[in-house]
């Protein structure tokens, strides 16, 4: 075989392998998404079984988050990749890992609801988070497609919309507190909306991770713990670091 034809089939099976390894982050991001839904369901319709499902199903994402930490290691010793294949295969163990907590959050909520509903709690008991649950549920949704589409400024626009996500946090946190003080017996009610509210915002938090490993990936720039307005900067600079790719 000609030694470039050999170069460039080589080439061509390290960018099959890529894909495969970004299909297989899509997988298990896909599949988180269900746990979030379907914990914020169990949560709103007190329906324990749904919230049983969630618990179960939290072994499926350890185990696929394993599988994908396994290839990402034998790609960087087999591959050695650089430049933006590296910071790809980097992108992808650490959003792997976001995703995996992610799935755990969506069984701290389900859990919560197998307690109200062991309590006797009737549905709609949760109508306090009718607002946060849909705007966390967007930014996931959000940050998936901005790593499906390696768009830094799709993801950058997901860390703006954590600003509404915080907002709603801060508010029913004051309203439960409040409500506490002033009726005892609803304190038991009151903890568990604060803790899925808590729960919420995190997820909310590690959807904005993901969309900084977009940035970084395309562009080469950490903009971790950087202003909103400087990651915005970064995402749309049509000179940064694409061209090491």
């Amino acid at each position: 075989m000609d030694p470039r034809d050999l170069g460039d089939h080589i080439h061509h099976r390290f960018d099959d392998e890529l894909e495969d390894l970004r299909g297989r982050v899509l997988r298990i991001g896909g599949l988180v998404e269900s746990q979030v839904e379907e914990a914020l369901a169990s949560l709103a319709r007190q329906d324990g079984d749904l919230a049983a499902a969630v618990v179960s199903n939290d072994a499926t994402v350890n185990d696929m988050e394993l599988a994908i930490d396994e290839l990402c290691s034998s790609l960087i010793a087999r591959r050695a990749p650089v430049a933006s294949d590296l910071r790809l295969v980097i992108a992808v163990i650490k959003t792997v890992n976001d995703l995996e907590r992610m799935g755990d959050e969506a069984v701290r909520i389900a859990r919560m609801a197998l307690r109200m509903t062991s309590r006797g709690s009737g549905p709609s008991s949760c109508e306090e988070l009718r607002h946060i649950g849909p705007r966390v549920q967007s930014m996931l949704r959000a940050a998936l497609d901005a790593f499906a589409r390696t768009d830094p400024e799709a993801a950058a626009r997901v860390l703006e919309m954590d600003r509404a996500v915080d907002r709603e946090y801060e508010s029913l946190s004051r309203e439960m507190i409040t409500l506490m003080m002033e009726d005892a017996r609803s304190i038991p009610r009151s903890l568990d909306l604060m803790f899925a509210a808590r729960a919420l915002e995190r997820l909310g938090d590690r959807a904005c991770n993901i969309c900084e490993y977009v940035i970084y990936a395309v562009k080469g720039r950490d903009v971790r713990h950087k202003p909103l307005e400087k990651v915005r900067d970064t995402a749309s600079d049509r000179n940064e670091a694409d061209a090491e790719s």
